[in-house]
């Protein structure tokens, strides 16, 4: 079991530009944090008390523990506990892996807060993280990568609630029904019509549920099919983007050459066997 109160900092390895922890800390607090700004996101685990937290993207918010929050590099934030005080836990972080934290909306700016179901399994990773960092090696810092990335898993899981699993449950509909029809054109309005919302609703559940917009689902559905289709046949690249949905075999190879680094032809050598 860690000490009660310990604060822990590292420099960020050269060799882990993806995810580094680069602290660890555990204490009560009694005061409030008023106009701060961090280097590096932050997780803070309030285990224990009451109190709020203010910031410009999503205004001021009560905390009630058991609770996370995150705070982002570079944003103004304002916090504290109510007279009593509060007992939390925080760790920093930085890498280029909390682009897709955010653009997964894993974690976000506009909802910072998470409410906690299992406070138990969360205080055992921030235990976790204090061990690897504690060690100080390679390996160690590798592992508590590894446990902050379960960390943002086990918010995102918790901030979803029961609630929004459900619904979610409910939305897959339409995932499934645009991951079927990826190939044909899509008129947002009248898909979103099939499911009795408007397209900025649809637009805003799939934000949630895939972290894409439908265009952007769509085109991803297109383009993995299109390499299976690169792979398992012999069809010419036109055929191919024919069959995924885009009659511009010029602008398919742009695309594709955008998110695989390679040509649809350098894919088709890389990865056929056979």
């Amino acid at each position: 079991m860690p000490d009660r109160h310990y604060a822990l900092y590292r420099s960020p390895p050269a060799a882990m530009a993806g995810l580094s922890v680069t602290g660890i800390g555990r204490h009560r607090v009694s005061r409030v944090i008023v106009e701060r700004k961090l280097p590096d996101f932050a997780a803070v685990l309030v285990e224990e008390g009451q109190g709020w937290l203010e910031t410009r993207a999503a205004g001021k918010q009560a905390i009630v523990a058991p609770s996370l929050f995150w705070l982002f590099p570079g944003k103004t934030h304002s916090y504290g506990p109510d007279d009593a005080g509060w007992s939390e836990r925080w760790a920093l972080f930085t890498g280029v892996l909390t682009r897709d934290f955010t653009r997964m909306r894993l974690i976000a700016e506009q909802a910072p807060v998470v409410p906690l179901s299992d406070l138990a399994g969360m205080q055992l990773l921030f235990d976790r993280l204090h061990a690897e960092l504690s060690l100080d090696s390679a390996l160690s810092q590798a592992e508590a990568a590894a446990t902050l990335h379960a960390l943002v898993l086990r918010a995102a899981r918790q901030a979803t609630g029961r609630s929004a699993s459900e619904a979610g449950r409910d939305f897959q509909r339409a995932i499934d029904a645009l991951r079927a029809r990826a190939a044909e054109p899509l008129d947002l309005q009248a898909f979103a019509a099939e499911f009795s919302m408007s397209p900025a609703t649809l637009r805003r559940k799939f934000a949630q549920q895939t972290g894409l917009s439908p265009k952007a689902f769509q085109l991803r559905i297109r383009l993995d099919l299109a390499k299976q289709l690169l792979v398992t046949s012999d069809s010419p690249v036109e055929t191919v983007a024919a069959a995924v949905g885009i009659h511009d075999a010029f602008y398919f190879s742009r695309l594709f050459r955008d998110r695989e680094t390679c040509s649809p032809s350098e894919f088709r050598r890389r990865h056929k066997r056979g």
